[in-house]
């Protein structure tokens, strides 16, 4: 093997090792935040609403939370990128951002159960 070729090996190892780190720490602080009772019971109301979203306003009224914590709680998702937000005159809509949730999704179970597959 020539030393160029060992070097891209190595780099693309360290690259691959980068990578992962970025991506555990990504979905480690998306879930901290879904951890929050009041944050996963928002966020499963606004899965519910599907790609047109849902009021802010109609959040706070279904799930009885007063407008300033429910405003800390959807910037909490927000800054995460699990949820965008659009105005529609004067009412705020909430959406799901369906592509970082299948993120997580995927990076939860992209190893799942390749032990057993190995010990075949």
């Amino acid at each position: 093997m020539s030393k160029h070729f060992e070097y891209y090996r190595i780099i693309n190892k360290i690259n691959h090792f980068l990578e992962s780190i970025v991506e555990v720490k990504l979905v480690a602080n998306i879930l901290k935040e879904l951890g929050h009772p009041t944050r996963l019971a928002i966020f499963k109301r606004l899965v519910k609403a599907g790609e047109q979203g849902i009021s802010v306003g109609a959040v706070q009224e279904e799930l009885k939370i007063p407008a300033s914590t429910l405003s800390h709680h959807i910037s909490k998702l927000a800054s995460v990128g699990l949820i965008k937000q659009r105005r529609e005159g004067r009412t705020l809509y909430c959406v799901v951002e369906y592509k970082k949730l299948l993120t997580v999704i995927d990076f939860l179970q992209d190893e799942c159960c390749i032990d057993e597959q190995s010990e075949r």
